[in-house]
């Protein structure tokens, strides 16, 4: 999204795109959604497909990442799942994404959510500086927040892509109403994102600078965005980028302990990937890649 509004792609397919920030986790991003204040979100599976269940009008139209990108970071003094027992782990919000990768973990662990304190901080780097300060004993840190976590001697307690846990870490979502009338603007806003994605890919140096600009991150930090970067044009970003189903029965999984409306729910009724594929239909996904 940052490297469409920076560099211009949303104009370039016609869209006047005014990107918003929404904190507070990815519950907040579906209520604006479903208010109509947005048209268009990027938020944890978990939270789309939980207000799905609930009856909500909000459907995933692609993947900005399909992969875990948390890790669950402690003080130096813990060693292993069972030491968080009684301790207090930060957590964006609850029905967050990182309350979902701690609730899929500690399902795991075979450890039950009582059994710590979990504590609602906010954003990772308010988790960070949460951690740093030891007003909590662990956090559900993403990147760049837990790269320089490590480096300030916190332990990686849990690593999601090691752990090869599929989970929809951030998936571009609308609702079903506002694609049935606006078609041909959610065409040309999913070209504009799939074409960010391939600049972002092919085009490290500048893609580091928007990292640090929108990040916030000083220049002595570049080292932690050039290791975001890797990552995500490595690892995270597809090129064709379509939820993942199996990310889906995951968090269906999870979900259905607590609601049984999530037991037996289809996974492909929670997407609606037409104009995605019509995009790659037509070759203007390949063709991003030739040049």
């Amino acid at each position: 999204i940052w490297v469409a509004e920076e560099r211009g792609i949303f104009k370039k397919h016609g869209i006047e795109a005014e990107p918003i920030f929404i904190g507070g986790g990815a519950a907040r991003s579906d209520n604006a959604l479903l208010a109509g204040d947005i048209q268009f979100a990027t938020a944890g599976g978990g939270a789309v497909i939980n207000s799905a269940l609930k009856g909500a009008d909000v459907v995933m139209i692609a993947a900005n990442n399909n992969k875990g990108v948390h890790r669950i970071l402690v003080r130096p003094e813990i060693h292993t799942p069972e030491s968080i027992k009684g301790k207090k782990i930060a957590i964006t919000t609850f029905g967050s994404s990182s309350h979902q990768v701690l609730t899929l973990v500690l399902d795991i662990w075979k450890i039950r959510p009582d059994e710590l304190q979990i504590m609602q901080v906010g954003s990772s780097p308010t988790m960070l500086i949460s951690l740093q300060k030891k007003l909590v004993d662990g956090a559900v840190l993403t990147d760049p927040s837990y790269f320089i976590a490590e480096d300030h001697g916190f332990r990686v307690i849990a690593d999601l892509a090691k752990m090869n846990i599929h989970y929809l870490q951030n998936m571009m979502v609308s609702t079903r109403s506002y694609l049935r009338g606006n078609r041909d603007q959610a065409t040309r806003l999913l070209a504009a994102f799939v074409e960010a994605i391939a600049y972002f890919k092919k085009n490290k140096r500048d893609s580091v600078q928007i990292i640090l600009k929108m990040m916030r991150m000083n220049a002595d930090q570049a080292k932690y965005a050039e290791r975001t970067y890797d990552q995500y044009a490595d690892l995270y970003f597809e090129q064709i980028p379509y939820p993942s189903p199996s990310g889906i029965k995951t968090i269906l999984e999870s979900l259905a302990k607590d609601n049984p409306k999530a037991k037996g729910a289809d996974p492909s009724s929670f997407t609606d990937v037409t104009i995605l594929k019509s995009l790659e239909d037509s070759g203007f996904i390949k063709s991003l890649y030739d040049q």
